[in-house]
């Protein structure tokens, strides 16, 4: 009889539900019929943002703590995070009345902070270090050695992969007898991606596991390729639940062994899905618990008339990031272009250049132009927003016709990430 997967790496994911029984709610998994239509299969949405903390990370922080023993509960617990993890531990801090240390970013936003120093209840001190989370995160290591303490770590430990793996058990639950087909799942660091991947493999091993990372920050997908844990040296941090630059040393050989397909998602596809989740079903969601949503866009024929579960990890989403986001989605949709046009230096260009180049549906949404006194042309920034991809070319034909020096700019190049 071959061992089982949880077996090998020595996870208890069913002590573990035990664990989080009356601390977690049990989240919905509820069919999208929305998103059933759209791919004429039946889409099941497991809504870990509908969680006390409004993300999955509280099942592996309270497992993790609540598995301590009584003299390392008193000397406390540490934590470095700007986001979902430090909202887990903060909660788990409150509920076991233990001392918490949360490091976080200084750029961290002041709605994340104040949801953290909520969900601790006065049981936790919140510092604020390091412009980045690697510096937030050595400082946090640094100073559990110090005090003494407990480092309660984001993924890469066995203690959160079970806490997380607690999804895998309500989901074959709530599904009964039926199959499931396939499961898309969100990967940052790959905690919830192991713990999920391994209950599943040993109790429905037919099923399909497709992991699911920013295309901006593909540190599985290396980790596959290079047959061990990388670090990126760069990552677009867009997508923050799940963008990182190494995945755990624990949670790569799992991932490794359950994943059948991971799939990168650009950024801005994400971008179109919390959009399309907001208007059409009022759901929000943060940009890695679109991930998985996103992620069906890519199966369209191995998914028909299939069972399929999205993962939807949280929703943490702070709406001063929605101008962001609508940006990046038109990008993405291509519906928003930026130029660099040399317009020449006489009277009535603007007004030719609306009148004879720009279509009837297409929209001038930026121009900065500064005249130069004796020159034959001057540059500007334009942003063009237009109605379809088509009219996109037929506006670049028009442009050329008119004899216009113009540069499109690449959205991911240095410059055109300062004009986003």
């Amino acid at each position: 009889m071959l061992s089982k997967i949880t077996e090998e790496f020595g996870l208890h994911i069913e002590e573990a539900a035990l664990r989080l029984k009356e601390v977690v709610k049990q989240t919905p998994l509820e069919i999208n019929q929305s998103l059933s239509r759209q791919t004429e299969s039946n889409v099941y949405l497991k809504r870990e943002d509908l969680q006390v903390v409004r993300s999955y990370k509280l099942r592996g922080a309270y497992n993790m703590m609540s598995s301590l023993d009584d003299d390392q509960l008193r000397r406390g617990v540490v934590c470095a995070s700007a986001g979902n993890h430090a909202q887990g531990v903060a909660y788990s801090c409150n509920m076991l009345k233990t001392k918490g240390v949360i490091f976080m970013p200084k750029i961290t936003p002041k709605q994340k902070i104040n949801q953290t120093r909520m969900f601790g209840n006065g049981n936790i001190e919140i510092v604020l270090t390091g412009d980045t989370f690697d510096d937030c995160a050595e400082a946090a290591k640094e100073y559990t050695q110090k005090h003494n303490m407990i480092f309660i770590p984001p993924f890469d430990h066995t203690k959160i992969i079970e806490g997380q793996g607690t999804i895998a058990a309500e989901i074959l639950s709530g599904m009964g007898d039926q199959p499931v087909d396939y499961i898309f799942i969100p990967i940052g660091g790959g905690g919830l991606c192991a713990g999920v991947g391994a209950y599943i493999k040993d109790h429905s091993p037919n099923t399909k596991i497709i992991g699911v990372e920013p295309v901006g920050a593909p540190s599985m997908t290396a980790a596959i390729e290079a047959g061990h844990p990388v670090v990126l040296s760069q990552i677009d941090k867009f997508v923050d639940g799940a963008a990182v630059k190494k995945v755990g040393e624990l949670t790569y050989p799992i991932c490794h062994k359950v994943v059948d397909e991971v799939c990168l998602v650009p950024e801005g596809e994400v971008c179109t899905t919390i959009l399309d989740l907001y208007n059409r079903d009022a759901i929000v969601v943060e940009p890695a618990g679109a991930l998985s949503i996103a992620a069906l866009n890519h199966y369209p024929e191995q998914i028909k008339g299939k069972n399929v579960i999205c993962i939807v990890s949280g929703s943490n989403n702070d709406i001063n990031r929605m101008q962001e986001i609508k940006e990046r989605s038109l990008i993405f949709e291509g519906l928003k272009y930026y130029f660099i046009v040399d317009f020449p230096q006489r009277t009535n260009t603007l007004r030719d250049f609306v009148n004879q180049v720009l279509g009837k549906h297409d929209d001038i949404v930026r121009f900065e132009y500064m005249k130069k006194n004796d020159r034959e042309s001057g540059p500007a920034l334009v942003g063009i927003e237009v109605d379809s991809r088509e009219e996109y070319k037929q506006l670049i034909v028009r442009m050329q016709e008119y004899g216009l020096d113009f540069t499109l700019l690449d959205p991911i190049s240095d410059v055109g990430k300062y004009i986003v």
